[in-house]
C-alpha cells in the first residue's frame, strides 16, 4: 500500500481508502436495524481492508446504516485505534445542530474523537452561505476541535466549479472530496488550487462517478488495454500529485484485488500509461459538435444543465458509454442540489443559448437527440409512483400520529 501526507493535516493515509455507501441492504431503513447479512458483510470489509494497508475509512451521517457498521465492525474486530483514521460527514444547518449531530455520530461510530468531518455537500452558493455564515455549522466545528472531539475540518462537494473554488478560498478547510477523473477533467482548478493552499484531496468514487468503469463499454476497455478501465483512471488520478487520496466502496473480495491492481506500479505517468491515454485522447478531439463544458450556455431559461446533459452526449458518441449516460442522465428532476436540472426534453428552442456557445454547436437539436437516446420512460414512470406513494405515507403517518 502507498500513504500520502493528506495535506495540511499532516496525516499519512492510504491511497486508497474504504469507503462505506455499499454494504449489503446498507440503504434499507431504519438506520440503526443492522442485519446479519449487513454486520457480516462490513465486518468481512473492514478486516479485508486492514489486511491490504488501507488505513482510511470514509463515511457519512446519510449512508443510512454506514455509520452503524463501521462503529460495529471496529469494535468487534477491536482494532486499535491508531490504526485507522476516520473520516464522516453531515449537513447541519446550525450549529445547535451540528453540536447534536456529531455527539450522535461519535456515539454510532463508538468514537471518542474523529480524525476529519466534513461539511456535506457545499453543492451551491446558498449551501455554501449556510455552512460558512458567521455563528453557523462551520464555527461550531471548528470549536468541536478545540475540544478534541473532531481532529480536521473540510467538505464535500458536487458544486459547479465557481462554487467549489469559492468554497476553497475561504481557508476555513484542511481538505476538500471533489469530482476529478479522466472523463471528467472540468475541476483541475479546483485541484490546482487545493493543492496550492496545502489541503487534503480526496477522489469521490473514481469508478462509479468517473464513468461506471466496473463496467466499460467495449470501446473504452480496449482503448485502455493492457491496464484495465479501473485501473487506468485511478492511475490517472493519482499522477496528479495534489491528490491524496481515491475512496472505494469495495464491499466484495474481489474489489479489492481489482483496485489495488492501480498500484503495481507508483510511477504513475509511465510510457504505458501515456500511451493509453493519448489513445483515449482521440476519439474525444475528432468528434463533430463537441462540447467543450466552457458553461458559456448558461443560465438556461428552462433549469437544463446543459454541459452535463452534451458531456454524456460526448461519451456517448465518442466512448460508447451507453451505460453511464443511461444511470447519470435518469438521475436528473430526482437529486436535488445534488444533481441539479430538468431533462433536456423541456427544451422550448427558444435559442438563447446559441450566440453563447463558441462552438456554434445546435444546442437544441443535439439536447434532443441525447433525451432521445438516454431517456428511460419506465423508470421515469417507476420514480413517479415512488414518490407518488411516498407522499401519501407520509400523510398518512401524520394523520395517524393524531389519534
Amino acid at each position: 500500500m502507498e500513504y500520502r501526507r493528506f495535506g495540511k493535516t499532516g496525516e499519512s493515509i492510504s491511497v486508497l481508502t474504504l469507503g462505506g455507501m455499499r454494504f449489503t441492504h446498507g440503504w434499507d431503513p431504519p438506520r440503526s436495524h443492522l442485519p446479519k447479512t449487513s454486520i457480516d458483510n462490513a465486518v468481512q470489509t473492514v478486516r479485508h481492508a486492514l489486511d491490504v494497508g488501507i488505513n482510511h475509512i470514509e463515511t457519512a451521517h446519510g449512508y443510512m446504516k454506514s455509520e452503524h457498521l463501521f462503529g460495529l465492525a471496529l469494535d468487534e474486530l477491536k482494532v486499535p485505534r491508531e490504526q485507522y483514521k476516520m473520516m464522516t460527514k453531515g449537513a447541519p444547518m446550525t450549529a445547535d445542530d451540528t453540536f447534536r449531530l456529531v455527539e450522535e455520530q461519535l456515539q454510532t461510530l463508538r468514537l471518542d474523537y474523529i480524525d476529519f468531518y466534513g461539511w456535506h455537500g457545499i453543492n451551491n452558493e446558498e449551501r455554501l452561505n449556510a455552512a460558512c455564515k458567521a455563528g453557523g455549522p462551520v464555527e461550531a466545528l471548528l470549536k468541536l476541535r478545540e475540544q478534541g472531539l473532531i481532529r480536521h475540518i473540510g467538505f464535500s462537494t458536487h458544486a459547479p466549479l465557481n462554487i467549489l473554488m469559492k468554497a476553497i478560498e475561504t481557508d476555513l478547510f484542511s481538505f476538500v472530496n471533489l469530482h476529478f477523473y479522466y472523463f471528467f477533467q472540468h475541476n483541475l482548478p479546483a485541484v490546482k488550487l487545493a493543492g496550492s493552499k496545502d489541503m487534503g484531496i480526496l477522489i469521490i468514487s473514481p469508478n462509479d462517478k468517473g464513468g461506471q468503469l466496473w463496467n466499460p463499454s467495449q470501446k473504452v476497455e480496449e482503448l485502455c488495454s493492457p491496464q484495465s478501465a479501473t485501473q487506468f483512471n485511478g492511475r490517472f488520478c493519482l499522477s496528479h500529485p495534489e491528490v491524496t487520496t481515491l475512496t472505494l466502496g469495495m464491499h466484495a473480495t474481489e474489489h479489492f484485488d481489482s483496485n489495488l491492481r492501480m498500484l503495481e506500479n507508483h510511477q504513475y505517468s509511465s510510457e504505458t500509461d501515456q500511451e493509453i491515454k493519448a489513445r483515449l485522447d482521440q476519439p474525444l478531439e475528432q468528434l463533430n459538435s463537441r462540447c467543450t463544458y466552457c458553461l458559456e450556455c448558461l443560465p438556461c431559461p428552462e433549469n437544463i444543465n446543459i454541459p452535463e446533459v452534451l458531456r454524456f452526449r460526448n461519451m456517448l458518441v465518442a466512448y460508447d458509454m451507453r451505460s453511464f449516460g443511461k444511470y447519470r442522465y435518469n438521475m436528473l428532476e430526482r437529486k436535488g442540489h445534488w444533481f441539479p436540472g430538468e431533462f433536456a426534453s423541456h427544451c422550448t428552442q427558444c435559442g438563447d443559448c446559441l450566440p453563447r456557445c463558441p462552438e456554434n454547436l445546435d444546442i437544441p437539436r443535439l439536447l434532443k437527440e441525447t433525451h432521445h437516446r438516454l431517456f428511460n420512460p419506465r423508470l421515469w414512470i417507476k420514480n413517479k409512483l415512488f414518490d407518488w406513494f411516498g407522499g401519501i405515507w407520509k400523510i398518512l403517518k401524520r394523520i395517524l400520529k393524531k389519534y
